[in-house]
């Protein structure tokens, strides 16, 4: 009987492809989970706490862990400091590795603070600036300390109101506050700038766009990239078109994924608009970006949706995602647009798009060891309860 992978694998052997390369490049790539994701969080409105969720940074990895066990590619965990701050970190570094995880990207905090009210790094008040600094500097040692690879920065700074303060001397503060630290990166740690262009500063934010940011990673220097957030763009903007501008300046360093409706990036990716996410898949396998190393991290607030669960979810859609991308007969597409034929161009992405690789997902995850189905699997096995009456006292840790 002939299955869906079948035919796909004879497809593509009909245009002289090969179904073994794009499991190799399926088996190979990589999703970073954020701890933050884990524990108790939500709106401004409300947390609502969930059984069992986890009150202590290890015990994020333990959850981390069932998201890799049964997805088989989201081996690294970022951390948020300070809400993942512990007395030893090589005692953490122990335990992700027990638990067959690496530490990820570091991610400061430059938002939470009562002092951070006018900024964080752009403050105009000095002593706010350095307090800002040292936390970063905080951060760059326990990058060290984890084996991190990666300074992870978004900066809440902007102003509310026209005349609050001097647009020029902000970004003068920020050049500066951010050359201290880049200077005390060491190799090969990197620094990635986010950026969004509102909220919490409704009148001028500091780092708006993708503009402002590979501006400033220009000045500081090759180490400093930008990291791209997808709920930070106003409606309707071209985010796979920022993808290969980025490229093409070497300064794409990677991704923060997450869907929206409106505003902000709470939603599970992939929920609302997945062909917008397959159209920036798509330029990340056109310019090489992946296989280059760009960093594919979920960042995601889930309020009421069961988070494990909905990780796991998240990373499987990235990894379907990938796979239509691979899919795209690119000699045929290259000649449609040479050729200026419009819709035959666009009738190949559509066709890629449309193709159901769940079975090609699915056996590549049991060649990692993994799941052919990772949310049934992940039920049957009785986690969550186990570790709802385990946790079932104590506060969770949350965003607040």
């Amino acid at each position: 009987m002939t299955t869906a992978y079948d035919l796909l694998a004879g497809t593509l052997a009909a245009r002289g492809d090969d179904i073994e390369r794009v499991e190799s490049r399926l088996r190979a790539q990589r999703v970073e989970t954020p701890s933050w994701a884990f524990g108790n969080s939500g709106t401004r409105f409300a947390v609502f706490a969930q059984p069992g969720a986890p009150r202590t940074t290890f015990e994020k990895l333990e959850d981390a862990a069932e998201v890799n066990r049964y997805t088989g590619i989201a081996p690294s965990v970022a951390l948020h400091i300070p809400w993942d701050r512990v007395d030893d970190f090589g005692e953490l570094l122990e335990a992700a590795a027990a638990l067959g995880l690496r530490l990820g990207a570091i991610n400061p905090n430059l938002f939470q603070e009562d002092e951070y009210r006018l900024g964080s790094v752009c403050n105009p008040d000095p002593q706010t600036r350095r307090a800002a600094i040292d936390h970063i500097l905080e951060c760059v040692e326990i990058a060290g300390q984890t084996g991190s690879d990666a300074i992870s920065l978004w900066l809440g700074d902007g102003t509310n109101y026209p005349g609050q303060d001097s647009l020029g001397d902000r970004r003068a503060r920020l050049v500066e506050s951010l050359a201290e630290v880049y200077a005390a990166l060491p190799e090969p740690i990197a620094l990635l700038i986010e950026y969004k262009f509102y909220e919490p500063a409704f009148y001028a934010t500091d780092l708006a766009d993708w503009g402002s940011a590979v501006t400033l990673c220009q000045e500081l220097g090759a180490r400093a990239r930008v990291l791209v957030d997808l709920g930070h763009h106003a409606q309707g903007v071209n985010i796979e078109q920022i993808v290969t501008l980025l490229r093409r300046l070497d300064r794409l360093g990677g991704f923060h994924f997450n869907d929206r409706k409106y505003g902000d990036d709470d939603l599970i990716v992939g929920s609302i608009d997945p062909y917008q996410l397959f159209l920036i898949f798509h330029e990340l396998v056109e310019t090489g970006a992946v296989e280059a190393g760009t960093r594919l991290t979920l960042d995601q607030s889930h309020n009421v949706e069961p988070k494990i669960e909905a990780l796991i979810q998240s990373v499987i859609t990235l990894q379907e995602t990938y796979a239509k991308a691979l899919l795209v007969d690119r000699d045929a597409l290259r000649q449609a647009q040479l050729s200026g034929d419009i819709l035959g161009a666009n009738r190949i992405l559509t066709d890629a798009f449309s193709t159901d690789v769940r079975p090609l997902c699915a056996k590549v995850r049991v060649d990692l060891g993994a799941s052919a189905d990772p949310l049934a699997d992940f039920r049957a096995a009785g986690y969550l309860a186990a570790v709802a009456e385990k946790r079932g006292h104590g506060t969770p840790a949350g965003w607040r």
